[in-house]
């Protein structure tokens, strides 16, 4: 009784505070720049990853690779719940190398010259390893050995073979939604008035809407980068030999609990027991109050599908057209 008391204490204070953040963009920002300040060098001395050894072992890292809106947040959170857990929120790792990579021309990809160069892979792959291990440490400097480490990376796909071939040991998970469903959802998020551009006002960008202006031109733009990120983390899961677990979002969404502990079983990693199904319960589409939830808000649909209704004709076909390949393979009509 004590123990269902303290979690409902804890759930209307975590609903409490998101809400004030959803009212108040500013508050959100200011969060972020408290977090910031409480892992400055020098506040938390750890030794380097690769010399100390009650450090975060590389193999309890899970990585989530996706695009925004595709659930990660929800996910991230459940597994958040797990005791040992730990949720690096969006380290942006993947796009930092898998951007500057891609935006270079192969000729010089192809030179030792360049810092990723083709011929010194071995040495930037080994550096690429340091330095996440290194900033997890900092970013966390309480995980020991036995803890887990979710890095939720929505956009970072792009950059995920290079992050799981500098971690080969850690798990992976391999987030799938329809990128009709996707592209609505960020569709819904680029408006005026919406959260997302509410919490970029907020933090200093004021420039007017794309979405507003040429909204087929977003879905486009969308649509691009749903593919590049998605084909490129589909490549890393397919290389990776470590635990990985493949999973469609409209499965998590349709039976929760039983998706949560497939998850576990794949990756190989203990849900002590009823821990995963206070997780769900607790992080569910019914659970979140219904002032949170609908359209230009954070929480809108957790609807497959919803793009019918969402999506012109014209627009539903671009995002077909672009994304066909990862439309045949996990959405065949």
């Amino acid at each position: 009784m004590r123990s269902s008391f303290g979690s409902r204490v804890k759930s209307r204070g975590l609903w409490a505070w998101r809400r004030a953040s959803a009212r108040y963009p500013k508050l959100a920002v200011l969060r972020r720049r408290l977090a910031a300040a409480s892992i400055r060098p020098g506040r938390s001395r750890v030794a380097a990853p690769e010399v100390a050894g009650d450090g975060l072992d590389p193999a309890n890292i899970v990585w989530i690779f996706c695009v925004a809106r595709s659930g990660s947040t929800w996910l991230a959170s459940m597994m958040g719940e797990m005791e040992g857990t730990e949720v690096w929120k969006e380290p942006r790792v993947g796009h930092l190398f898998g951007e500057f990579y891609e935006n270079t021309p192969r000729a010089k990809a192809e030179s030792a010259n360049f810092i990723m160069g083709t011929p010194t892979r071995e040495a930037w792959i080994s550096s690429i390893r340091h330095f996440v291990l290194t900033g997890a440490r900092y970013a966390f400097p309480t995980l020991g050995p036995k803890d887990y480490l979710v890095v939720k990376e929505p956009g970072g796909g792009v950059g995920a073979p290079f992050l799981m071939d500098a971690l080969p040991e850690s798990r992976m998970i391999l987030l799938v939604r329809d990128p009709r469903d996707v592209v609505s959802s960020s569709l819904d998020a680029t408006r005026e008035g919406s959260w997302q551009k509410e919490q970029r006002r907020a933090a200093g960008s004021g420039r007017k809407s794309l979405t507003a202006r040429s909204p087929d031109a977003v879905v486009k733009r969308s649509a691009k980068k749903y593919l590049r990120n998605m084909e490129r983390a589909m490549q890393a899961f397919d290389a990776h030999e470590g635990p990985k677990s493949l999973v469609r979002y409209e499965d998590l969404r349709s039976d929760t609990a039983a998706v949560m502990g497939r998850i576990y079983s794949e990756l190989g990693m203990e849900t002590g027991g009823d821990a995963l199904t206070r997780a769900v319960e607790k992080h569910s589409w019914e659970a979140i109050p219904e002032d949170m939830k609908g359209q230009g808000k954070f929480y809108r649909k957790a609807s497959p599908g919803g793009w019918e209704d969402d999506l012109t004709p014209g627009q539903a076909e671009i995002v077909e057209e672009i994304s066909a390949p990862l439309i045949e393979k996990f959405y065949p009509r």
